[in-house]
């Protein structure tokens, strides 16, 4: 077997071992991305040279005994939007171009702290804004499994990175799915956490109330140690919360005997695709067959909630992304005549179009006559969707479904209909609304050999169950064979 056979747990535990080191792990990975970075473009900036002095570095407290956690001298990437100190963070947009933060996020610290080596950054849509991977500035991202498809998104190039072997496992960011949808599209795991659980400091946002960093890993136990490791309370984040449960990795059990799963009739209706709609509901039949207890019911509001996310997020992001004017960092135009003439040109050139696009949406709905009519009404849409899955959740331990309706689709097909790809998030975005967990497990592929998503989502800090359930459906794919 070779290094990139390896899971990151099962690398971490043979670069403890003495079997193998991180530099060689890194020069594995590397000729991996000398192979396929020209095609697929996972990365927006990657540092084989600073990996591997950091996996020096690494190395040498592993075979001290410093660092002893499951991910220690494990190769990593890093989205974009999640700030490295003294690494570019361009959130692929030509406005940050240029931005090298003078510190890192919170999630990164606690990567490092716990021995994980950072390649680079990867690719994503502008700012977060998209499905695909095709807002970049800096290209399109191709998905590893045909290149000719998207490989999903925002948090298109960290799926693609670990579906292609150029990273054992990276960061994303969840809005509305983005981690959770290329996943899906990539045949990757990938988990939104509970909002609050893994610190948003140095996370650039797109819509703060929405925002989470999250695990995209090769498998559920990858996923739970990634987890482990960024769950601590942060000071710095006023929404951070402090968690006792974070023992994730215990959860692992195939233990899923009377378990409730609640299938959605809503989910599973209009615009599924039928391969999709089969695989999924036979990853509900295994884990029946390991002792779990599935109902259908009415989840109800499923249609409320694009209207009622995109107004709320493209709300905050006209907010958030106010500051992008020229003057402190970023992009700034070159030819411009007084300070307001500078900030037009400025953010005109620097900003793509889905990014105006939302931000004009945000400053609609925001504005003096249409407050009330838009925003007001889709924060009452929120809350009744809370309501609608806190009422689900008094019945059910989980809740099951597909991650998206389709695999990924071929690109340059979504950017030609907005409203389309809007609609692709029709199962994921309810989750961030509700500040619930969820995660996707690949359960298959489609005729073309496109990988499949399948969705479970759970209460708030409920990532427990969420991660047996997923487990055990993981394990009954290996045991039996079947290819997922």
């Amino acid at each position: 077997m070779s290094i990139l056979d390896l899971t990151a747990v099962e690398l971490s535990a043979k670069i403890k071992a003495g079997e193998v080191t991180a530099m060689q792990a890194v020069e594995a990975v590397r000729e991996v991305a000398a192979q396929k970075e020209d095609l697929l473009h996972c990365y927006v900036t990657f540092d084989a040279e600073g990996a591997i002095k950091k996996a020096e570095q690494v190395q040498k407290k592993i075979e001290a005994g410093e660092i002893t956690g499951p991910l220690a001298g494990v190769p990593a990437a890093v989205k974009d939007n999640i700030c490295t100190k003294g690494t570019l963070t361009t959130c692929s947009s030509k406005i940050l171009g240029n931005f090298v933060p003078s510190f890192s996020a919170q999630a990164v610290v606690e990567l490092e702290r716990a021995g994980a080596v950072i390649l680079g950054k990867t690719n994503m849509d502008e700012f977060a804004m998209g499905s695909t991977t095709e807002t970049s500035a800096f290209g399109i991202t191709r998905n590893p499994s045909n290149a000719e498809h998207v490989p999903g998104g925002s948090s298109g190039g960290s799926a693609a990175a670990v579906a292609a072997g150029e990273c054992f496992f990276a960061l994303g960011s969840d809005t509305g799915g983005s981690i959770r949808q290329p996943a899906s599209f990539c045949g990757v795991v990938g988990l939104k956490p509970t909002y609050g659980t893994v610190s948003r400091y140095g996370l650039i946002a797109y819509a703060s109330s929405l925002d989470q960093i999250g695990p995209l890993t090769k498998d559920v136990t990858d996923c739970a140690a990634l987890l482990e490791a960024l769950a601590k309370h942060d000071a710095k984040d006023s929404t951070s919360v402090k968690r006792e449960d974070t023992d994730f990795l215990d959860a692992l059990t195939e233990d899923v005997k009377g378990m409730r799963i609640g299938i959605p009739r809503d989910y599973f209706g209009e615009g599924l695709h039928p391969e999709v709609k089969e695989a999924v509901l036979q990853a509900a039949k295994a884990l029946e067959e390991k002792g779990a207890v599935l109902e259908e019911f009415d989840l109800s509001l499923v249609d409320y909630a694009i209207p009622a996310y995109y107004t709320i997020a493209a709300a905050e992001a006209s907010s958030n992304l106010e500051r992008f004017d020229g003057i402190k960092y970023g992009y700034r135009t070159e030819e411009y005549e007084g300070l307001h003439n500078m900030y037009k040109k400025t953010r005109s050139e620097g900003f793509g179009a889905e990014v105006k696009r939302r931000i004009m949406l945000g400053s609609f709905v925001l504005s003096s006559g249409y407050y009330d009519a838009y925003y007001l009404k889709a924060l009452r849409v929120r809350a009744l969707i809370k309501k609608a899955f806190d009422d689900a959740f008094e019945k059910y331990d989980i809740i099951l479904g597909p991650a998206a309706p389709t695999t990924a689709p071929v690109l340059g097909t979504s950017l030609k209909d907005p409203i389309k790809m809007y609609l692709g998030d029709i199962y994921t975005i309810s989750a961030n609304l509700a500040g619930l967990c969820a995660i996707s497990v690949p359960c298959g592929k489609d005729a073309k050999g496109l990988p499949i998503g399948l969705q479970l989502i759970g209460d708030c800090f409920q990532e427990k169950k969420l991660l047996r359930a997923a487990y055990a459906y993981e394990r009954s794919v290996i045991c039996t064979g079947k290819e997922a």
